[in-house]
């Protein structure tokens, strides 16, 4: 009996030892071989192809998804589980990346996008789970429910009940998978398809430089996570609103970038302009495109009014000194919103000649 059961013991070892070499040689032959050998699963064939046709094409799969020599245990366990999944024939096709293997690609996207990350991570949208759900004053005014999902923490797995907890209005709050505190709510995989097919970017010599109306408008990645379909649709799928305010039809820019803001940025159901989270412009800046205002990764505005404006406005006002929420965020006049008549209720002064104006040295 006790022979049997060392054998036994030595069948199992020799079972693991098996085990924790074979997953890193596949990951090995894997990476040598571009993904071709792994590419030969179907569950992987569909993703691989995407990636062939993208603009990431050149980047070896590693340098995204992790590489044989990383210490990161949850990395080859990761695969060891894979592994697992498609031998039993309990795969997801396709697959879908957990939210730790979304986080854990942030840091491999700011290896080579360094300043779209740092904009990112200082701007509004770099915000961390805790940031969101942890809001003590947001908390107590709003009940959380799974639609904040839709736009923060739209990669995790579960509903609001297994993210946050109590469900109350009353708190304390606490986020009960710990390791999501400081995970971003936002990540680049929320507004990018890394395998979307396109043209790689490079630097255009003088020989071959585009005019301006031939640039690129926006890259082929940029598109919208829906946390629904689990899925990134291109901006070109996305649509631009009709805005109405108070029944009058709202001129909106044909920026095709807009419709990616206008999924979390968006109205409620009457369509009507400044309801529910929209920010559409009107009023002066009515037609404006969000990304003149807005930098595209930060969303810094600081230097949208100079981008436009002279220093001096038609009422030989200095427009930043404006009483506009530009100038003080405590001012009644929204810069998305502000109209002439705001500040000029008796009418709006005629356009004052260059030569009226108060000059300064």
């Amino acid at each position: 009996m006790a022979f049997l059961r060392s054998r036994l013991a030595l069948l199992v070892l020799a079972i693991g030892i098996l085990v924790v070499l074979g997953v890193p040689a596949a990951s090995l032959y894997f990476e040598y071989s571009a993904g071709e050998s792994c590419a030969r699963c179907h569950e992987i064939r569909s993703e691989h192809s995407s990636w062939q046709t993208s603009s990431h094409r050149a980047v070896a799969c590693g340098a995204c998804h992790g590489e044989i020599l990383t210490f990161d245990p949850g990395f080859h366990l990761g695969n060891a589980r894979r592994l697992v999944q498609h031998i039993r024939g309990a795969y997801r096709d396709p697959i879908r990346l957990r939210t730790m293997d979304v986080n854990a690609m942030v840091g491999r996207c700011q290896k080579c996008h360094q300043q779209e990350a740092a904009q990112w991570q200082n701007g509004p949208h770099g915000l961390t789970y805790e940031t969101v759900f942890l809001d003590a004053k947001h908390n107590r005014s709003r009940l959380l429910m799974d639609d904040c999902l839709r736009c923060h923490g739209m990669f995790f797995e579960g509903g609001i009940r297994e993210l946050v907890a109590p469900l109350n209005t009353e708190g304390p709050w606490k986020l009960l998978p710990a390791s999501l505190v400081h995970q971003p709510a936002i990540p680049c995989l929320t507004c990018h398809a890394i395998h979307r097919s396109g043209n790689q970017l490079h630097k255009d010599d003088d020989a071959n430089a585009k005019s301006a109306g031939r640039e690129e408008l926006y890259r082929p990645s940029l598109g919208f996570f829906d946390r629904r379909e689990r899925a990134n649709f291109s901006v070109a799928l996305l649509p631009l609103p009709v805005m109405f305010d108070f029944g009058r039809p709202v001129k909106i820019s044909p920026d095709p970038r807009q419709s990616l803001c206008y999924q979390c940025h968006a109205p409620l159901a009457t369509m009507e302009v400044h309801s529910g989270d929209d920010r559409t412009p009107v009023g002066v800046h009515e037609g404006l495109s969000c990304l003149v205002c807005h930098q595209k990764h930060g969303q810094h505005t600081r230097a949208s009014c100079s981008t436009c404006h002279p220093r001096l406005s038609n009422c030989g006002l200095d427009v930043e000194k404006m009483d506009t929420t530009f100038a003080s965020t405590k001012s009644p006049h929204n810069i998305h919103f502000v109209k002439c008549l705001d500040c000029h209720p008796k009418g709006i002064p005629k356009k004052r000649s260059a030569s009226a104006r108060p000059h300064s040295l």
